[in-house]
């Protein structure tokens, strides 16, 4: 078993598109209609969004490999790419997926673990994770690495607004 992490490169915006897919909709299916799961996946995960996403220099995406598979993917944001206005201390972990046949080998911990890095590099005080408040899996791995909620803010799955929990980890 060997676990590789590679940042992710303009080019390869066509991978990022079928991962970031494929993990939002194993992980949101059963709870959201096809009409708003399609929507949502068309608006967030198009090619030039995508795009635009990865030339953001505030913003960097990387692929967890599994033996020499693409299991998962990180996305982490610093100053105006972050989605909430949380100052320049901070860095976002907006995405942190992994696919359901790779979860439970550590992979969303060794994700974590290298937004952790990321901020440390760039003398970060806090990282935070909006996270919907109905993903219990995802906020007990949270409360884990040692988030606490918060604040809360509204997401939208194409017409339902849902409400995402911001938490929020310190860092020494």
């Amino acid at each position: 078993m060997t676990i590789n992490i590679k940042p992710c490169t303009f080019e390869d915006s066509r991978k990022l598109q079928e991962i970031s897919s494929e993990t939002f909709y194993e992980t949101f299916k059963e709870q959201n209609s096809a009409e708003n799961m399609n929507a949502y996946l068309e608006k967030a995960f198009n090619i030039p969004q995508l795009e635009k996403e990865l030339s953001n220099t505030s913003s960097q995406f990387f692929f967890v490999y599994f033996d020499n598979e693409v299991a998962g993917y990180l996305k982490v944001n610093t100053n105006d790419a972050q989605s909430e206005e949380m100052g320049e201390e901070s860095l976002e972990v907006e995405r942190i997926y992994i696919k359901k046949e790779f979860q439970k080998h550590g992979l969303g911990k060794y994700l974590f673990n290298k937004a952790v890095e990321i901020a440390m590099e760039g003398n970060k005080k806090k990282i935070w994770l909006g996270v919907w408040e109905n993903n219990e899996n995802a906020i007990a791995f949270y409360k884990k690495m040692g988030f606490v909620q918060t604040g809360a803010h509204s997401f939208y799955m194409g017409d339902d607004e849902q409400i995402d929990f911001i938490m929020t980890k310190t860092l020494v």
